[in-house]
């Protein structure tokens, strides 16, 4: 029976990844690496800074990557400030669950600042039983240990909780902590999600196939 609800943050809950990729252009682009979508979606969207920095810039060192992963950040919350809005349908979905008395979490691999950031400007401060921060955790997504660790404080079985995903590292988390997972294709195509072993994919959170699975009036 489904207890809990579970959310990733960019690209789920909202469409953040246009204003991360923009932002990531114009950092690479200092260190004349063009950064087109195909390589954003296959080497940086959904996962952590550090890893995207030693893949991508391994000639910076540890306090050189961390002062670029700040900057970085810092531009991103500027721009987006005015920009974030709710994935379509997601407000119903998370007033059904409220009313169902579900639980809820959200787990990501966004840095602390970005989390509470983003979470305040979409009027979610207050709306999740558990925010779980991958950079708390010895090992972020796509390591299932984040979902793990949200399963552990919702005190409830993987069979008990349904996840919704954006990314492949975010779907490789979820799936790899045995829960059963939704393809959002918010950033990848949903053919590509699907292939990753998602029960469907789906654009939003405005789809009836939801309905399938219990969610929604």
């Amino acid at each position: 029976m489904l207890q809990a609800v579970i959310f990733d943050l960019d690209g789920t809950l909202t469409t953040s990844d246009n204003i991360h990729f923009q932002v990531w252009k114009a950092v690479l682009a200092d260190y004349a690496i063009d950064l087109d979508e195909d390589l954003y979606r296959q080497r940086i969207s959904g996962r952590q800074n550090p890893a995207i920095v030693a893949d991508l810039l391994p000639q910076l060192s540890p306090a050189e990557g961390e002062q670029l992963s700040q900057d970085k950040e810092a531009t991103f919350r500027q721009l987006a400030a005015d920009q974030l809005q709710p994935l379509p349908g997601v407000l119903n979905l998370i007033q059904w669950i409220q009313a169902e008395g579900l639980k809820t979490a959200v787990v990501t691999n966004a840095p602390p600042d970005n989390a509470r950031f983003m979470l305040q400007a979409l009027g979610f401060s207050q709306t999740f039983d558990r925010v779980i921060i991958a950079d708390d955790l010895p090992r972020g997504k796509p390591d299932p240990l984040p979902y793990q660790e949200a399963l552990r404080q919702l005190a409830i079985a993987a069979d008990q909780a349904v996840a919704f995903e954006d990314s492949p590292a975010g779907i490789r988390s979820a799936l790899g902590a045995g829960l059963l997972t939704v393809g959002i294709a918010s950033t990848h195509a949903i053919a590509d999600l699907e292939a990753l072993g998602v029960k469907f994919a789906i654009a939003d959170f405005t789809d009836s196939r939801l309905r399938q699975l219990g969610l929604g009036a």
